[in-house]
Protein backbone atom coordinates (compact mmCIF):
# COMPACT_ATOMS: atom_id res chain seq x y z
CA UNK A 1 0.00 0.00 0.00
CA UNK A 2 3.15 2.48 0.61
CA UNK A 3 4.71 1.48 -2.70
CA UNK A 4 1.47 2.37 -4.27
CA UNK A 5 0.75 5.49 -2.41
CA UNK A 6 4.39 6.65 -3.48
CA UNK A 7 3.61 5.24 -7.20
CA UNK A 8 0.72 7.80 -7.39
CA UNK A 9 3.12 10.65 -5.44
CA UNK A 10 5.19 10.52 -8.05
CA UNK A 11 3.12 10.26 -11.16
CA UNK A 12 1.32 13.54 -10.09
CA UNK A 13 4.69 15.19 -9.60
CA UNK A 14 5.76 14.23 -13.13
CA UNK A 15 2.25 15.21 -14.71
CA UNK A 16 2.23 18.19 -12.97
CA UNK A 17 5.75 19.13 -14.07
CA UNK A 18 4.74 17.70 -17.72
CA UNK A 19 1.94 20.72 -17.71
CA UNK A 20 4.30 23.04 -16.47
CA UNK A 21 6.24 22.95 -19.67
CA UNK A 22 3.76 24.89 -22.23
CA UNK A 23 4.90 27.89 -22.94
CA UNK A 24 2.18 31.07 -22.97
CA UNK A 25 1.80 34.19 -24.96
CA UNK A 26 -0.87 36.42 -25.58
CA UNK A 27 -1.57 38.17 -29.17
CA UNK A 28 -3.74 41.04 -29.52
CA UNK A 29 -4.45 43.40 -32.75
CA UNK A 30 -4.99 42.71 -36.16
CA UNK A 31 -1.75 44.44 -37.14
CA UNK A 32 -0.95 45.24 -41.13
CA UNK A 33 1.42 42.78 -40.99
CA UNK A 34 4.05 43.44 -38.51
CA UNK A 35 4.66 41.56 -35.25
CA UNK A 36 6.17 43.07 -31.98
CA UNK A 37 6.64 41.27 -28.97
CA UNK A 38 6.31 42.46 -25.60
CA UNK A 39 8.96 41.09 -22.65
CA UNK A 40 9.20 41.97 -19.35
CA UNK A 41 12.46 41.59 -17.76
CA UNK A 42 11.36 41.60 -14.03
CA UNK A 43 12.45 41.04 -10.77
CA UNK A 44 15.74 39.43 -10.27
CA UNK A 45 18.80 39.03 -12.40
CA UNK A 46 19.20 35.42 -12.82
CA UNK A 47 19.78 32.47 -14.84
CA UNK A 48 15.74 31.57 -14.70
CA UNK A 49 15.27 34.73 -16.42
CA UNK A 50 17.80 34.58 -19.13
CA UNK A 51 16.40 31.19 -19.88
CA UNK A 52 12.94 33.03 -20.32
CA UNK A 53 14.41 35.93 -21.96
CA UNK A 54 16.15 33.27 -24.72
CA UNK A 55 12.92 31.94 -24.92
CA UNK A 56 11.42 34.81 -25.75
CA UNK A 57 13.65 36.22 -28.84
CA UNK A 58 13.82 32.93 -30.50
CA UNK A 59 9.90 33.01 -30.49
CA UNK A 60 10.21 36.63 -31.63
CA UNK A 61 12.48 35.31 -34.37
CA UNK A 62 10.82 31.97 -35.39
CA UNK A 63 7.74 34.35 -35.44
CA UNK A 64 9.18 37.15 -37.97
CA UNK A 65 8.87 40.00 -35.67
CA UNK A 66 9.81 43.45 -36.49
CA UNK A 67 10.02 44.57 -32.93
CA UNK A 68 10.77 43.34 -29.49
CA UNK A 69 9.50 45.76 -26.75
CA UNK A 70 11.94 44.23 -23.02
CA UNK A 71 9.21 46.15 -19.89
CA UNK A 72 12.39 46.96 -18.00
CA UNK A 73 11.68 46.44 -14.33
CA UNK A 74 14.34 45.33 -11.99
CA UNK A 75 16.34 46.04 -8.95
CA UNK A 76 19.70 44.18 -10.15
CA UNK A 77 21.50 40.85 -10.14
CA UNK A 78 24.18 38.68 -11.00
CA UNK A 79 26.78 39.46 -13.54
CA UNK A 80 27.17 36.35 -15.36
CA UNK A 81 23.66 36.09 -16.14
CA UNK A 82 23.62 40.00 -17.01
CA UNK A 83 26.05 39.37 -19.57
CA UNK A 84 24.27 36.33 -20.68
CA UNK A 85 21.27 38.20 -21.50
CA UNK A 86 23.13 41.28 -23.05
CA UNK A 87 24.86 39.02 -25.46
CA UNK A 88 21.11 37.82 -26.23
CA UNK A 89 20.00 40.93 -27.01
CA UNK A 90 22.77 42.21 -29.03
CA UNK A 91 22.68 38.94 -31.17
CA UNK A 92 18.78 39.24 -31.58
CA UNK A 93 17.34 39.42 -35.21
CA UNK A 94 14.29 41.87 -34.65
CA UNK A 95 15.00 45.69 -33.64
CA UNK A 96 14.68 46.34 -29.59
CA UNK A 97 13.76 48.94 -27.35
CA UNK A 98 14.20 49.09 -23.43
CA UNK A 99 11.00 50.49 -21.70
CA UNK A 100 12.13 51.01 -17.99
CA UNK A 101 8.90 51.11 -16.32
CA UNK A 102 10.33 51.56 -12.87
CA UNK A 103 13.74 50.64 -12.32
CA UNK A 104 16.74 49.41 -14.03
CA UNK A 105 19.00 49.31 -11.62
CA UNK A 106 22.61 47.95 -11.69
CA UNK A 107 22.17 44.65 -13.74
CA UNK A 108 18.95 46.09 -15.13
CA UNK A 109 20.77 49.55 -16.38
CA UNK A 110 23.54 47.12 -17.86
CA UNK A 111 20.82 44.93 -19.87
CA UNK A 112 19.02 48.49 -20.72
CA UNK A 113 22.22 49.79 -22.22
CA UNK A 114 22.34 46.69 -24.77
CA UNK A 115 18.94 47.56 -26.06
CA UNK A 116 18.69 49.74 -29.50
CA UNK A 117 16.72 52.15 -28.12
CA UNK A 118 16.15 53.57 -24.58
CA UNK A 119 12.57 55.18 -23.43
CA UNK A 120 12.13 55.76 -19.68
CA UNK A 121 8.65 56.17 -18.01
CA UNK A 122 7.96 59.53 -15.80
CA UNK A 123 9.41 58.57 -12.15
CA UNK A 124 11.68 55.77 -13.38
CA UNK A 125 15.35 55.41 -12.68
CA UNK A 126 17.98 53.69 -14.23
CA UNK A 127 21.80 53.59 -12.95
CA UNK A 128 23.75 52.55 -9.66
CA UNK A 129 25.45 49.32 -11.33
CA UNK A 130 28.22 48.63 -9.01
CA UNK A 131 29.59 44.81 -8.43
CA UNK A 132 28.87 43.85 -4.86
CA UNK A 133 29.98 40.25 -3.73
CA UNK A 134 28.17 37.67 -1.92
CA UNK A 135 28.57 39.01 1.25
CA UNK A 136 27.50 42.78 0.27
CA UNK A 137 30.78 43.91 -0.33
CA UNK A 138 32.46 45.91 -3.13
CA UNK A 139 33.67 43.39 -5.12
CA UNK A 140 37.43 43.22 -5.55
CA UNK A 141 39.79 45.19 -8.39
CA UNK A 142 39.66 42.11 -11.02
CA UNK A 143 35.87 41.97 -10.82
CA UNK A 144 35.15 45.79 -10.63
CA UNK A 145 37.39 46.47 -13.63
CA UNK A 146 35.64 43.59 -16.05
CA UNK A 147 32.35 45.33 -15.18
CA UNK A 148 33.66 48.78 -15.72
CA UNK A 149 34.90 47.49 -19.50
CA UNK A 150 31.21 45.84 -19.73
CA UNK A 151 29.56 48.76 -19.00
CA UNK A 152 32.10 50.52 -21.17
CA UNK A 153 31.20 48.26 -24.15
CA UNK A 154 27.38 48.61 -23.80
CA UNK A 155 26.95 52.74 -23.85
CA UNK A 156 29.52 52.67 -27.00
CA UNK A 157 27.17 50.35 -28.73
CA UNK A 158 24.56 52.62 -29.57
CA UNK A 159 27.23 56.31 -29.64
CA UNK A 160 26.23 56.55 -26.06
CA UNK A 161 28.93 58.99 -24.06
CA UNK A 162 30.69 55.67 -21.56
CA UNK A 163 31.36 58.09 -18.96
CA UNK A 164 28.08 58.34 -17.60
CA UNK A 165 27.77 54.18 -17.88
CA UNK A 166 31.36 54.25 -15.68
CA UNK A 167 29.60 56.60 -13.24
CA UNK A 168 26.82 54.41 -13.02
CA UNK A 169 30.03 51.40 -11.46
CA UNK A 170 32.44 53.84 -9.86
CA UNK A 171 31.56 56.45 -7.40
CA UNK A 172 35.02 57.96 -8.41
CA UNK A 173 34.12 59.55 -11.35
CA UNK A 174 32.49 62.74 -10.74
CA UNK A 175 29.71 64.29 -13.17
CA UNK A 176 29.62 67.94 -11.91
CA UNK A 177 26.60 68.74 -14.06
CA UNK A 178 24.79 66.06 -12.50
CA UNK A 179 25.89 66.98 -8.90
CA UNK A 180 27.36 63.32 -9.11
CA UNK A 181 30.60 64.02 -6.47
CA UNK A 182 33.28 60.69 -5.36
CA UNK A 183 30.37 59.84 -2.80
CA UNK A 184 27.62 58.70 -4.93
CA UNK A 185 26.74 56.47 -7.84
CA UNK A 186 25.15 57.43 -10.74
CA UNK A 187 21.54 57.01 -11.10
CA UNK A 188 19.51 58.51 -13.75
CA UNK A 189 16.27 60.21 -14.01
CA UNK A 190 14.05 60.01 -16.82
CA UNK A 191 15.06 64.20 -17.76
CA UNK A 192 19.07 63.15 -16.90
CA UNK A 193 18.72 60.40 -18.95
CA UNK A 194 17.07 62.13 -21.78
CA UNK A 195 19.99 65.14 -21.61
CA UNK A 196 22.75 62.90 -21.30
CA UNK A 197 21.68 60.93 -24.38
CA UNK A 198 20.68 57.67 -22.44
CA UNK A 199 17.05 58.10 -23.48
CA UNK A 200 15.72 59.03 -26.62
CA UNK A 201 12.11 59.71 -25.26
CA UNK A 202 10.46 60.00 -21.75
CA UNK A 203 6.92 58.19 -22.41
CA UNK A 204 4.00 57.02 -20.27
CA UNK A 205 2.58 54.05 -21.62
CA UNK A 206 2.82 51.05 -23.56
CA UNK A 207 0.91 52.82 -26.42
CA UNK A 208 2.90 55.70 -26.56
CA UNK A 209 6.14 53.57 -26.87
CA UNK A 210 4.40 51.57 -29.75
CA UNK A 211 3.26 54.56 -31.81
CA UNK A 212 7.06 56.05 -31.40
CA UNK A 213 8.88 53.19 -32.40
CA UNK A 214 5.97 53.14 -35.45
CA UNK A 215 4.08 50.17 -35.12
CA UNK A 216 1.06 51.37 -33.40
CA UNK A 217 -1.09 49.11 -36.03
CA UNK A 218 0.87 46.38 -35.23
CA UNK A 219 -0.05 42.83 -33.98
CA UNK A 220 0.91 42.82 -30.10
CA UNK A 221 2.12 39.55 -28.83
CA UNK A 222 2.53 39.49 -25.14
CA UNK A 223 5.65 37.22 -23.57
CA UNK A 224 4.75 35.98 -20.26
CA UNK A 225 6.52 33.73 -17.96
CA UNK A 226 5.01 30.22 -17.51
CA UNK A 227 4.48 28.38 -14.02
CA UNK A 228 7.18 26.06 -14.51
CA UNK A 229 9.67 28.92 -15.88
CA UNK A 230 9.11 31.30 -12.28
CA UNK A 231 9.33 27.88 -10.39
CA UNK A 232 12.62 27.48 -12.54
CA UNK A 233 14.03 30.88 -11.74
CA UNK A 234 13.24 30.21 -8.31
CA UNK A 235 15.21 27.41 -7.98
CA UNK A 236 18.00 27.85 -9.91
CA UNK A 237 18.84 31.50 -7.96
CA UNK A 238 22.26 30.49 -5.98
CA UNK A 239 20.84 31.17 -2.50
CA UNK A 240 18.12 28.74 -3.01
CA UNK A 241 20.19 25.94 -4.69
CA UNK A 242 22.07 24.94 -1.55
CA UNK A 243 18.81 24.93 0.69
CA UNK A 244 17.41 22.83 -2.03
CA UNK A 245 20.80 20.20 -1.60
CA UNK A 246 20.44 20.50 2.18
CA UNK A 247 16.74 19.29 2.58
CA UNK A 248 16.93 16.98 -0.75
CA UNK A 249 20.17 15.11 1.35
CA UNK A 250 19.16 15.27 4.85
CA UNK A 251 15.65 14.13 3.46
CA UNK A 252 16.82 11.42 2.12
CA UNK A 253 19.26 10.18 5.05
CA UNK A 254 16.99 10.39 7.78
CA UNK A 255 14.08 8.66 5.70
CA UNK A 256 16.47 5.51 5.92
CA UNK A 257 15.99 6.20 10.05
CA UNK A 258 12.35 6.96 9.97
CA UNK A 259 9.46 4.04 9.35
CA UNK A 260 7.74 3.85 6.15
CA UNK A 261 7.42 6.53 3.62
CA UNK A 262 6.82 9.49 5.40
CA UNK A 263 6.92 13.52 5.31
CA UNK A 264 11.06 13.25 5.42
CA UNK A 265 11.34 10.75 2.07
CA UNK A 266 8.97 13.91 0.90
CA UNK A 267 10.74 16.68 1.26
CA UNK A 268 13.70 15.30 0.19
CA UNK A 269 12.90 13.50 -2.83
CA UNK A 270 10.15 16.71 -3.70
CA UNK A 271 13.81 18.96 -2.99
CA UNK A 272 15.59 16.98 -5.40
CA UNK A 273 12.91 16.83 -7.92
CA UNK A 274 12.77 20.84 -7.55
CA UNK A 275 15.91 21.34 -8.46
CA UNK A 276 16.04 19.08 -11.57
CA UNK A 277 13.13 19.99 -12.87
CA UNK A 278 14.31 23.89 -12.73
CA UNK A 279 17.44 23.20 -14.12
CA UNK A 280 16.07 21.48 -16.70
CA UNK A 281 13.87 23.57 -17.52
CA UNK A 282 16.29 26.88 -17.25
CA UNK A 283 18.50 24.80 -19.96
CA UNK A 284 21.05 24.29 -17.69
CA UNK A 285 20.73 20.03 -17.30
CA UNK A 286 19.87 17.60 -19.67
CA UNK A 287 18.48 14.57 -20.28
CA UNK A 288 22.10 12.85 -19.50
CA UNK A 289 22.14 14.64 -15.94
CA UNK A 290 18.76 12.45 -15.05
CA UNK A 291 20.18 9.32 -16.19
CA UNK A 292 22.94 10.05 -14.08
CA UNK A 293 21.05 10.82 -11.02
CA UNK A 294 18.95 7.51 -11.74
CA UNK A 295 22.40 5.51 -11.69
CA UNK A 296 23.74 6.75 -8.87
CA UNK A 297 20.29 6.20 -6.79
CA UNK A 298 20.35 2.27 -7.87
CA UNK A 299 23.93 2.18 -7.01
CA UNK A 300 23.36 3.55 -3.57
CA UNK A 301 20.35 1.08 -2.81
CA UNK A 302 22.02 -2.06 -3.88
CA UNK A 303 24.65 -1.06 -1.25
CA UNK A 304 22.37 -0.45 1.37
CA UNK A 305 20.36 -3.92 1.30
CA UNK A 306 23.82 -5.93 -0.55
CA UNK A 307 26.49 -4.09 0.80
CA UNK A 308 30.04 -4.39 -1.04
CA UNK A 309 32.59 -3.30 0.80
CA UNK A 310 31.11 0.46 -0.06
CA UNK A 311 32.52 0.31 -3.44
CA UNK A 312 28.87 0.79 -5.28
CA UNK A 313 27.95 3.32 -2.22
CA UNK A 314 31.16 5.30 -3.63
CA UNK A 315 30.42 4.68 -6.93
CA UNK A 316 26.69 5.76 -6.15
CA UNK A 317 27.49 8.99 -4.61
CA UNK A 318 30.23 10.12 -7.28
CA UNK A 319 27.18 9.62 -9.75
CA UNK A 320 24.63 11.64 -7.79
CA UNK A 321 27.48 14.72 -6.93
CA UNK A 322 28.53 14.26 -10.82
CA UNK A 323 24.64 14.47 -11.66
CA UNK A 324 24.96 17.84 -10.09
CA UNK A 325 27.56 19.30 -11.23
CA UNK A 326 26.79 18.99 -14.55
CA UNK A 327 23.63 20.41 -14.06
CA UNK A 328 24.42 23.45 -12.81
CA UNK A 329 25.58 26.73 -15.04
CA UNK A 330 28.69 27.74 -11.89
CA UNK A 331 30.47 24.98 -10.79
CA UNK A 332 32.42 26.61 -8.64
CA UNK A 333 29.20 27.68 -7.20
CA UNK A 334 27.57 24.18 -7.14
CA UNK A 335 30.80 22.43 -5.23
CA UNK A 336 30.18 25.19 -2.81
CA UNK A 337 26.33 24.33 -2.57
CA UNK A 338 27.44 20.96 -2.31
CA UNK A 339 29.60 21.86 0.86
CA UNK A 340 27.12 23.33 2.68
CA UNK A 341 24.72 20.71 2.02
CA UNK A 342 26.98 18.11 3.50
CA UNK A 343 27.72 19.53 6.67
CA UNK A 344 24.29 20.52 7.29
CA UNK A 345 23.18 16.88 6.60
CA UNK A 346 25.83 15.45 8.58
CA UNK A 347 25.19 17.68 12.09
CA UNK A 348 21.72 17.52 11.20
CA UNK A 349 21.67 13.52 11.32
CA UNK A 350 24.06 13.12 13.93
CA UNK A 351 21.69 15.71 16.16
CA UNK A 352 18.83 13.23 15.14
CA UNK A 353 20.78 9.87 15.56
CA UNK A 354 21.54 11.00 18.82
CA UNK A 355 18.37 11.78 20.18
CA UNK A 356 15.94 10.09 18.23
CA UNK A 357 17.87 6.70 17.34
CA UNK A 358 17.34 3.98 14.26
CA UNK A 359 13.71 3.36 13.33
CA UNK A 360 13.94 2.84 9.53
CA UNK A 361 14.84 0.83 6.66
CA UNK A 362 18.48 0.06 7.92
CA UNK A 363 17.29 -1.02 11.20
CA UNK A 364 16.77 -4.68 8.93
CA UNK A 365 20.50 -4.41 8.06
CA UNK A 366 22.17 -3.29 11.15
CA UNK A 367 22.33 -5.69 14.40
CA UNK A 368 20.81 -3.10 17.23
CA UNK A 369 20.40 -6.26 19.60
CA UNK A 370 22.52 -6.63 22.70
CA UNK A 371 22.92 -9.74 24.47
CA UNK A 372 23.08 -9.14 28.09
CA UNK A 373 22.82 -11.04 31.43
CA UNK A 374 19.34 -9.70 32.17
CA UNK A 375 18.09 -11.61 29.02
CA UNK A 376 19.98 -14.95 30.08
CA UNK A 377 23.32 -14.48 28.07
CA UNK A 378 26.17 -15.07 30.24
CA UNK A 379 29.19 -15.03 28.79
CA UNK A 380 31.35 -16.23 32.14
CA UNK A 381 30.53 -17.09 35.23
CA UNK A 382 31.49 -14.95 37.61
CA UNK A 383 33.76 -15.60 40.99
CA UNK A 384 33.11 -12.61 42.75
CA UNK A 385 31.92 -14.29 46.43
CA UNK A 386 35.93 -15.75 46.33
CA UNK A 387 36.48 -12.00 47.15
CA UNK A 388 39.11 -11.71 50.64
CA UNK A 389 38.94 -15.37 50.85
CA UNK A 390 42.32 -17.58 51.21
CA UNK A 391 43.28 -20.86 50.05
CA UNK A 392 46.44 -22.51 49.05
CA UNK A 393 48.53 -22.80 45.64
CA UNK A 394 47.82 -26.65 44.22
CA UNK A 395 50.88 -25.77 41.72
CA UNK A 396 53.40 -23.06 41.00
CA UNK A 397 52.12 -19.66 40.28
CA UNK A 398 54.25 -18.01 37.51
CA UNK A 399 51.82 -15.77 37.60
CA UNK A 400 49.30 -18.40 36.67
CA UNK A 401 48.08 -22.23 38.07
CA UNK A 402 45.88 -23.70 40.50
CA UNK A 403 44.96 -23.25 43.59
CA UNK A 404 42.15 -24.61 46.28
CA UNK A 405 39.48 -21.72 47.37
CA UNK A 406 36.63 -22.89 50.05
CA UNK A 407 37.40 -26.49 48.66
CA UNK A 408 37.15 -25.39 45.23
CA UNK A 409 39.72 -26.03 42.36
CA UNK A 410 40.10 -22.77 40.60
CA UNK A 411 42.21 -21.19 38.01
CA UNK A 412 43.95 -18.12 39.60
CA UNK A 413 46.75 -15.44 38.61
CA UNK A 414 49.45 -14.50 41.39
CA UNK A 415 49.52 -10.47 41.96
CA UNK A 416 52.86 -10.69 39.80
CA UNK A 417 55.02 -12.49 41.78
CA UNK A 418 56.07 -16.28 41.89
CA UNK A 419 54.11 -18.34 44.55
CA UNK A 420 55.60 -21.43 45.09
CA UNK A 421 53.28 -24.95 45.02
CA UNK A 422 51.93 -25.31 48.91
CA UNK A 423 51.76 -21.85 49.39
CA UNK A 424 48.70 -20.00 51.49
CA UNK A 425 47.22 -17.09 48.97
CA UNK A 426 44.34 -14.73 49.48
CA UNK A 427 41.95 -13.46 47.02
CA UNK A 428 42.11 -9.77 46.54
CA UNK A 429 40.10 -8.98 43.21
CA UNK A 430 37.42 -10.44 40.80
CA UNK A 431 37.19 -9.77 37.37
CA UNK A 432 34.84 -12.05 35.56
CA UNK A 433 36.31 -15.13 35.47
CA UNK A 434 39.52 -13.61 36.46
CA UNK A 435 40.93 -14.30 39.99
CA UNK A 436 43.61 -12.63 41.22
CA UNK A 437 45.53 -13.79 44.70
CA UNK A 438 48.37 -12.39 46.76
CA UNK A 439 50.61 -14.96 48.87
CA UNK A 440 50.44 -14.67 52.68
CA UNK A 441 53.28 -13.71 54.73
CA UNK A 442 53.73 -15.70 57.90
CA UNK A 443 52.85 -12.77 60.09
CA UNK A 444 49.15 -12.24 58.12
CA UNK A 445 46.07 -13.55 59.18
CA UNK A 446 43.79 -15.87 57.14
Amino acid sequence: MKRLRLAIYMLLIISGMTMLFLPADQASGSGDGEIVYIVPVEKEVERGLQAFLERSIQTAEEEGASHIIFEVNTPGGFVDAAGGIATLIRNAEPDTTAFVVERALSAGAYISLNADEIVMAPGSSMGSASVIDGSGSAADDKAQSAWLANMREAAELNDRDPIYALAMADREIEIPELDITDENILTLTPSQALEVGYAEEVLSTREEVLEYIGYENAEIREMEVTLSEQIARFVTNPIVVPILLSIGSLGLVLELYSPGFGIPGIMGASALLLFFFGHLVAGFAGLETVILLGIGIVLLLIEVFSPSFGILGFLGIGAIMGSLVLSSYDTSMMLMSLLIAIVVTIVASVMFFKYVGYNGPLKRVVLLDQAGNDQGYISSESKNEHLGRTGTALTILRPSGVAEINDERLDVVSEGGYIEQGRKVKVISVSGSRIVVRELKSDEAE
